[in-house]
């Protein structure tokens, strides 16, 4: 054995360095962040060559006194982590005191700083750990940093370096995240002279995301805002409708922190369980704010992982969290026939607004423009299609709104309208929360309800689509998809309640070891749901019975895709058991397209549909109802 020596100072802080900076966009998240923690409100990071060659960093933070300079450049100094117990309550974004010196090791570094109270500022300069200037020198407060040469002295990493447009989309990556969790600071990206993108800092985390993501993501967004168990969680969620293809547009933060948690992402996943499409991922922007003690920070160099004292707190938040916020948002769709030649740009949009309201009185001009404003604000408008209110639709607004009943209340703040997937010309409107809104709204013993409107079933398209007139609104339903999602939600509340129907002659199936086994062991839940099975011939099951829905389906089929179910359910559990299992069901029992039916069965379908705010997609996601107005219909007639 090599006789044991002590590493010198050089090479263990190379070896450090290689911890903590793993390459450009690691320099830029460690001096943002610092620049943060010291108080800025405006920082500007500017590259070149994806920062191989050239990062600099200008923040307005507090500054750096010129006592101080070289203390900041050595190994664990920080002035935010005094004793151990601070490790318990770690509320800034750095605490290593590793940034600085690590960065030192590994590349040409100038800083220029000041502070408010002092005259002078800085300039220091320091490279390969080596100090080559420090003086007094003229500078605006805050701090400016600069790096060059990024691994000079250590060729074998420059050799892992990725192409400049990779490193600088790493870093680019970064800082929005960044500029997501601290909303209240202005963060502009410039790469290599161009532009990148420039947050507001304005406070809001909307006018971030919009800065960050554009116009077409912001405004397919729920917002999100639940207290519970001392977990704080805001932000936006987005519509189900618009899920994407993977999880990359998952943004979660702790504490103002950027992380990455499995935890986070299956709770997410799960409250969108039945609302989105098999192979589909929900998107959002959630700030998580706990109390520091049950969170460690301190599990990675880079400081992305956490570890939480308790998951199943953080799991239980971000699972109601998101299911309320979807349970308000209402998720009935409205057809919307619009021509691009009256598509209107962001420009045009006030222009057309500002004239229709010409013929307005001063008090209706300045209501319809603080209502604008807000709209405008929250960024809910399409970039395709943009619907601004008229004279007449602002009169129709102000009779409906003086008229209606408290317990009748819509919520219409979700009135955007939709573009992605090939849903054009679609927008959400609220859905029909009238039980909801009664237990709100009216705080006396006694309710008076109001009648349900009347259903009145028009026909049948591609006998696929049932059309149906409810008050001024023409209803779309795709049955199959309806009659799915039905048969689910009865499977899901009366399953233990189910009726079985003999069989005459039972039915063989042949299993597989597996499948076999991970039926007989859910038997007692097949049992309640109305099967009755024999196990005595391993690995064959008997069907004996059947639930009476079933029926008229081919048990060579279904018990296959049961056993299947159950045995993926066995080796990567589900929140629920069977969930599968009643999509599987569900989607064999409900009636296809093509089937004829009567106009009572159609009727049935459509009430149990129209008047139930729960069924508004299939168990795949998809959604199962559109609706079209008089009033648009008019419009297309040029009746309006």
């Amino acid at each position: 054995m090599a006789k044991i020596t002590v590493l010198s100072r050089e090479v263990s802080e190379l070896i450090a360095a290689g911890e903590v900076i793993e390459r450009p966009a690691s320099v830029i998240k460690e001096l943002v962040e610092n620049s943060i923690d010291a108080g800025a409100n405006h920082i500007t990071v500017e590259i070149k060559n994806g920062g191989t060659t050239y990062m600099k960093i200008v923040d307005n933070g507090c500054g750096i006194s010129k006592d101080d300079i070289e203390t900041a450049f050595l190994r664990h100094a920080t002035s935010k982590v005094n004793s151990k117990s601070d490790l318990d309550n770690i509320e800034t974004l750095g605490f290593r005191g590793e940034a600085l010196a690590s960065i030192a090791a590994v590349s040409r570094v100038e800083v220029l700083s000041k502070q408010v109270s002092d005259k002078f500022g800085v300039n220091y300069k320091i490279e390969g750990s080596v100090e080559k200037l420090n003086q007094q020198t003229g500078c605006p407060d805050g701090t400016t940093i600069i790096i060059r040469d990024l691994f000079y002295n250590v060729p074998a990493r420059q050799k892992f370096m990725k192409k400049d447009v990779t490193e600088a989309n790493a870093i680019s990556f970064i800082l929005q995240k960044i500029a997501l969790s601290h909303p209240e600071v202005a963060i502009k990206m410039i790469r290599d002279n161009k532009l990148d993108f420039n947050s507001t800092g304005d406070g809001s985390l909307y006018s971030a995301i919009y800065s960050i993501y554009g116009k077409n993501f912001a405004h397919d967004l729920i917002e999100v805002d639940y207290q519970e168990n001392g977990v704080s969680i805001n932000g936006y969620t987005v519509k189900p409708l618009y899920s994407r293809h993977n999880r990359s547009f998952q943004n979660f933060f702790v504490n103002g922190r950027y992380i990455k948690s499995l935890t986070c992402s299956i709770a997410l996943e799960e409250a969108y369980k039945s609302l989105i499409m098999v192979g589909r991922f929900p998107a959002c922007v959630l700030k998580i704010d706990v109390h520091p003690s049950i969170i460690d920070v301190n599990v990675h160099p880079a400081k992305i992982e956490v570890r939480f004292s308790n998951e199943k707190l953080i799991f239980n938040s971000i699972y109601f969290a998101i299911k309320n916020a979807l349970m308000k948002s209402g998720l009935i769709y409205e057809f919307q026939m619009k021509k691009k030649s009256d598509w209107l740009s962001k420009e045009d949009e006030q222009e057309d607004f500002q004239q229709q309201t010409l013929a307005q009185t001063p008090a209706a001009r300045e209501q319809i423009q603080v209502s604008y404003e807000e709209t405008a604000s929250k960024k809910r408008v399409n970039e395709s299609v943009i619907i601004m209110p008229t004279v007449e639709e602002f009169d129709e607004f102000e009779n409906k709104k003086n008229i209606e009943a408290p317990e009748h209340t819509v919520n219409t703040q979700n009135k955007d309208i939709g573009q992605e997937d090939n849903i054009e010309g679609f927008k959400y409107i609220s859905s029909h929360s009238l039980e909801q809104s009664k237990e709100e709204d009216i705080k006396t013993d006694i309710q008076i309800e109001k009648p349900k409107p009347i259903l009145r079933i028009v026909g049948e398209a591609f006998l696929n689509y049932v059309l149906a007139e409810v008050e001024d609104n023409i209803i779309i339903i795709d049955k199959h998809a309806a009659h799915e999602r039905v048969i689910y939600e009865n499977l899901k509340t009366e399953g233990d309640n189910a009726e079985s129907q003999f069989l005459i002659t039972p039915c063989k199936v042949l299993l597989s070891l597996k499948e076999y086994d991970a039926m007989l062991g859910s038997n007692k839940e097949l049992e309640r749901m109305g099967f009755k099975l024999d196990f005595d011939n391993k690995p064959y099951v008997y069907t004996i019975a059947i639930p009476t829905y079933l029926e008229k389906l081919d048990m060579d089929e279904v018990i296959p895709e049961i056993a299947q179910n159950l045995y993926m359910n066995k080796i990567n559990p589900q929140t629920n058991l069977l969930d599968e299992m009643f999509h599987t069901l569900a989607c064999k029992a409900a009636i296809k397209a093509n089937d004829k039916n009567s106009i009572e069965e159609l009727k049935s379908l459509a009430e149990q549909v129209y008047f139930n705010e729960n069924i508004r997609h299939c168990p795949h996601g998809r959604p199962i109802m559109f609706s079209l107005s008089k009033r648009e219909m008019e419009k297309q007639f040029k009746r309006g």
